[in-house]
């Protein structure tokens, strides 16, 4: 299966599952906005699979989502995993505590929570739980030394990779990327995915994890709360890009078209189907 075809069967699967219309506006909409609800029934248009007949709850529609994108990056990056070899693990809601660039921050909270003054002090909310995780396994010696000896038992040196198992008998995943899913996109959710962002950055231990974002969000102001400047995520991608683009040519006034064209030739927005080649990377 292609990547094209993997495409389809993902909004295949939100339609049926989580987009609604009701009274003419479709549930990733803002209902007080002409525009918005516009964007939306032409992106609809082009899917042209049925609709669930009710919507899901708001935060049942935020957990379907973030369940079918996961499966559709997992099943997608199989297709390409020549180009990233490795054990991959693809998961929802894992906190950051139980990977290895993040797990002194389980021993951290433990301290807090025994010392109100440090409590007060140095804050809190160091550990999140990011929408999607992706994090590989740690490796054997064997597949270290599959090509060519490269490691042996008992020698003073490589003693510290986390890649390597036997460094850390107990095994660690290591967290490869960090995806926030939102259905919509308000001033407040985009703060919070930087929030997170910014949390991931400042507090690990070795290498930075890809922090991404996907969203079903319609309006490219909206989009740009959280896609303009650079820093605090890597990109932001959307559920149906090459759809948004014609719907907003057709149906967006000029400021939308002109928002929408700077995020993408500015590389912070990309479509869904480049996420799973960006992991690659």
């Amino acid at each position: 299966m292609s990547i094209f075809e993997l495409r389809r069967v993902y909004h295949r699967n939100l339609c049926s599952k989580i987009l609604a219309i009701k009274k003419g506006v479709p549930n990733n909409a803002d209902s007080g906005s002409k525009a918005s609800v516009a964007i939306a029934l032409e992106i609809i248009k082009r899917f042209n699979f049925p609709l669930a007949k009710k919507a899901p709850p708001g935060q049942t529609a935020g957990i379907l989502f973030e369940q079918i994108t996961k499966d559709f990056l997992a099943n997608s990056f199989e297709l390409i995993h020549h180009l990233r070899p490795g054990k991959w693990l693809f998961a929802i809601n894992q906190s950051i505590s139980k990977f290895e660039q993040y797990e002194h921050l389980a021993d951290l909270q433990r301290l807090l929570q025994q010392k109100a003054e440090l409590a007060a002090a140095l804050g809190g909310d160091y550990i999140v739980t990011p929408d999607i995780t992706v994090s590989r396994y740690p490796v054997s010696d064997e597949e270290i030394n599959q090509a060519t000896p490269f490691v042996a038992e008992g020698e003073p040196i490589c003693q510290y990779s986390p890649l390597r198992i036997s460094n850390r008998p107990k095994g660690c995943l290591m967290l490869h990327s960090s995806i926030s899913c939102k259905w919509t996109m308000r001033s407040d959710r985009a703060q919070n995915i930087r929030t997170e962002a910014l949390n991931l950055i400042r507090n690990r231990k070795g290498n930075t994890p890809h922090i991404m974002a996907v969203t079903a969000e319609p309006l490219p102001t909206r989009l740009a709360s959280l896609a303009l400047g650079t820093g605090d995520l890597d990109c932001v991608y959307h559920f149906a890009l090459p759809e948004l683009l014609e719907a907003v040519k057709k149906v967006g006034g000029q400021d939308q078209q002109e928002m929408l064209e700077a995020m993408v030739k500015g590389r912070r927005l990309r479509d869904i189907s480049d996420l799973p080649l960006d992991l690659a990377i």
